[in-house]
């Protein structure tokens, strides 16, 4: 406190020193967090909340300590490659109720060691993407989805681990074999149906198709060079019929009568 009760310069200084402290530590917080979304933090733990949002793709900005985000709820409808590589303390990631479609080969990279739950349920997902997801130990959500029951499908429901309170809301909307429509998918396979053998007959009818017809070229083939020598072969017998016969000459060396 100066003369007449005034503050010092430097008494003022420090208050304010420390308000613009204060403030920039804030907007550091606050520039770390996706806007529209929230960020609680707990004991060093990032929550990013980003339900029901209105985004239409992953955002790029998601802080790197993050241990559950959630982005339910939006209109996202492709998960590109790399869109969380950066998040390796992440433990939970919610997709649900989005309209996903699309999700590249590599597109959970960085997640595979420490993610414990992916929800990618309630989407538009026709086609499971083994090399994206067969690589996860997390627990995964795939239901509601309008699933196309095929070989490829049973191939990575393999290699998945999939979440067993969801697991049974999985159906097939589409199917190689049309009774399967509409049907639990883990029903369906429980009872002993592989849709793999499907796919391997048809490919065997369709090897069978394809050998027969080249058979039937090579026959065609070469009935039509015999038929063809033949009519040459007539062709010159006939030219050679036309031909004048010339009377063969006496051997002058030979004795007289």
């Amino acid at each position: 406190m100066g003369p007449g009760g005034r503050q010092s310069p430097l008494s003022l200084l420090i208050p304010a020193r420390g308000s613009c402290l204060f403030l920039l530590l804030c907007l550091r917080l606050g520039a770390s967090c996706p806007q529209t979304c929230q960020c609680p933090e707990h004991a060093g733990a990032v929550a990013v909340h980003c339900s029901a949002r209105g985004l239409q793709e992953i955002p790029k900005d998601i802080p790197a300590e993050a241990v559950l985000l959630k982005l339910d709820a939006n209109r996202i409808s492709r998960i590109p490659n790399g869109a969380f590589q950066h998040l390796n303390q992440l433990r939970e990631l919610d997709l649900s109720q989005n309209a996903i479609e699309t999700i590249g080969p590599a597109a959970f990279s960085g997640l595979a060691g420490g993610l414990r739950l992916l929800d990618l349920s309630h989407n538009h997902i026709r086609r499971v993407p083994k090399d994206a997801l067969g690589k996860l130990s997390a627990k995964i959500r795939l239901s509601h989805n309008p699933l196309h029951c095929e070989c490829d499908l049973q191939e990575a429901l393999w290699e998945l681990k999939l979440d067993p309170d969801s697991v049974d809301e999985m159906a097939c909307h589409t199917a190689v074999q049309e009774e399967l429509v509409g049907k639990p998918l883990i029903q369906a396979l429980d009872s002993g149906v592989s849709f793999c053998s499907v796919q391997h007959k048809t490919t065997d009818v369709a090897m069978l198709v394809t050998m027969f017809g080249w058979f039937a070229m090579v026959i065609t083939y070469v009935v039509y060079y015999v038929r063809h020598n033949q009519e040459d072969a007539r062709r010159h017998l006939e030219y050679l019929k036309s031909l004048p016969s010339t009377p063969i000459s006496k051997d002058p060396l030979s004795p007289a009568p």
